[in-house]
């Protein structure tokens, strides 16, 4: 069965580098903005960055831990991830929490259905982040300039509802042992297709169990327990925020995946 590794490498089209740095370490500007890369951005001219430019309102830096927007509170603008992971999330009278999506640069995050619309969901930053920030009252005029700049949009979000729908399946079908893999399968061949390192089989993942666990539907617990047996199978190992990959095809027969759904997962 085809490598994992060798699988995260064709989706993203690129031979993998040797650079491994650690996303959020340093703010970019358009020039190298990851929404260029693979993001809003992305096949971008000049005039169009120069209007892109025109109708944002800035950059922010958010702290990791720190909410972008708040369950039930307005969203007034888009953000673009430039730099850092953040994940969308739902909260419980009781404080349980389900993680909804893993957000990587190049992401858009706070599109509502309506200007006037509170958020259903909060975004929290993962790591710390850098986000472009465009109002949604510019959204429109800025959709009349440049027209592809929509298109580019809705396109982005039928990637990250193929993303909701597949961890959708995960919580309802998939068994403790396949959500937890598949998890971090997808994670590892989103993030290598983003930021390729001289270890492809190992990549520093800023997550702990919890989130894991709130991201599956399991108690951090459990997930300790699946991630010791798939270390004992020599599978994968996940400790102190490193993955690291021991057998690719492996993983994928833990995980029940079709290797052909591995380049789904990479924007292109």
């Amino acid at each position: 069965m085809t490598s994992v590794i060798s699988l995260a490498a064709r989706a993203n089209g690129k031979t993998l580098g040797t650079r491994n740095s650690r996303p959020g370490a340093n703010p970019v500007r358009c020039h190298t903005c990851a929404a260029k890369i693979n993001g809003l951005c992305q096949h971008s001219t000049p005039g169009t960055m120069a209007s892109m430019i025109q109708f944002r309102s800035g950059e922010r830096a958010i702290a990791a831990g720190t909410d972008l927007f708040s369950i039930g509170k307005p969203a007034n603008a888009i953000f673009t991830l430039v730099s850092g992971w953040a994940f969308l999330y739902q909260s419980l009278k009781d404080s349980r929490r389900q993680i909804l999506h893993f957000a990587l640069p190049g992401a858009v995050l706070g599109l509502l259905p309506g200007q006037a619309a509170r958020a259903p969901y909060g975004a929290q930053a993962l790591t710390d982040c850098v986000l472009c920030i465009i109002p949604h009252e510019n959204l429109s005029p800025l959709s009349r300039e440049v027209p592809e700049i929509g298109m580019r949009l809705s396109w982005l979000i039928s990637h990250d509802l193929h993303l909701a729908f597949d961890h959708l399946t995960s919580v309802g079908r998939r068994s403790a042992r396949e959500r937890v893999t598949h998890l971090l399968l997808e994670l590892f061949v989103r993030y290598r297709g983003q930021w390729p390192g001289n270890r492809i089989d190992e990549l520093y993942l800023p997550l702990t169990q919890q989130h894991v666990g709130d991201a599956v539907g399991l108690t951090a617990v459990h997930v300790n327990r699946i991630l010791r047996k798939l270390r004992e199978d020599g599978v994968i190992e996940f400790n102190y925020r490193h993955l690291r990959i021991l057998d690719p095809d492996k993983l994928i027969d833990v995980s029940g995946l079709d290797p052909q759904l591995v380049i789904s997962w990479v924007r292109k």
